[in-house]
């Protein structure tokens, strides 16, 4: 349980500091950092699977075109919130990110019910309402939907939807993904390596190995909180994951000096509002099963 708990912790606080890595990396394209990010991604993968001798899955999984469609797709998924995400960061847009992480909760209930047939509790129609309303605050004073915002939380959602109904865990998960999708990030690589482009070769040294590190500090946090989810229960998890869009908020606001003002922070409100009526719901439905659960029985 403690392992499992500093697992999670570990990397919702590492995806949190995200913006830290992505900044760093502010003079190149996103759409090149996306690319290094799955070449890099998958280079790191193939190491930790020839340590693990871990091939057996990779000849069933072949055989199964549906299942190599729903990766494609997932990984398409994965591609845009990871450009979308590096997008907003290197154009001061951190703390719109981070709002779409606290709104991937409720989008995900939504998902369910939609493509699932999951039946959401009366609390958490109530939750999603005031995402909404919270939703429609935003566009009103900003005169605009917060796009990034709904664009992170609606790719990550579908994302977590498809990986939610795979066939394969974390680790050979992302593997399949990052080989489905390296075509075509060597292709972009080499046209851009072609048209002397390639920002990679022109970087410095330093830039260089950050863009390398793209591998392990994508897939490390990710393989870490795996193994935590199955150590710990899902209502552990429900309150962890706002670690995460809380530091890219501190970030945003703190030391990038990104503005909040009252109007934005009455949205803001509404979600974590919204966010805590659905977090001590679901804590309070799980204490009931737990109850029902150990009390004794007669006879």
């Amino acid at each position: 349980m403690q392992a499992g708990i500093f697992l999670a912790f570990a990397s919702y606080t590492i995806w949190g500091l995200f913006p830290l890595y992505f900044k760093a990396l502010q003079d190149i394209p996103p759409v090149d950092i996306v690319m290094h990010r799955m070449l890099w991604s998958f280079l790191f993968l193939v190491l930790i699977l020839a340590y693990r001798k871990q091939w057996a899955w990779i000849g069933p999984v072949c055989r199964q075109p549906r299942v190599l469609a729903g990766f494609a797709a997932s990984a398409l998924l994965l591609a845009i919130n990871w450009l979308t995400y590096i997008w907003a960061v290197n154009n001061n847009h951190v703390v719109e990110a981070s709002l779409g992480y606290f709104i991937t909760p409720l989008v995900n209930v939504a998902l369910g019910f939609v493509f699932l047939r999951e039946r959401p509790r009366l609390v958490q129609w109530i939750a999603i309402a005031m995402a909404a309303l919270a939703v429609l605050w935003l566009t009103w004073q900003v005169g605009h939907p917060p796009w990034i915002a709904l664009a992170l939380a609606l790719s990550f959602g579908s994302y977590g939807l498809l990986r939610k109904t795979a066939s394969l865990g974390a680790l050979h998960g992302l593997t399949l993904e990052t080989t489905l999708v390296l075509p075509l990030a060597l292709a972009y690589l080499a046209f851009t390596t072609q048209q002397g482009h390639n920002s990679f070769v022109a970087a410095s040294g330093n830039t260089q190995w950050l863009l390398a590190a793209a591998g392990p500090i994508t897939s490390i946090p990710l393989i870490m909180f795996a193994a935590g989810a199955r150590r710990i229960p899902l209502s552990t998890l429900g309150l962890l994951q706002y670690i995460s869009p809380s530091l890219q908020l501190l970030l945003g606001v703190w030391l990038y000096h990104e503005p909040l003002d009252g109007n934005r922070l009455i949205g803001f409100i509404i979600i974590w509002c919204a966010l805590l009526l659905y977090t001590a719901e679901g804590l309070w439905i799980t204490w009931q099963r737990n109850k029902n659960t150990e009390a004794p029985t007669l006879g």
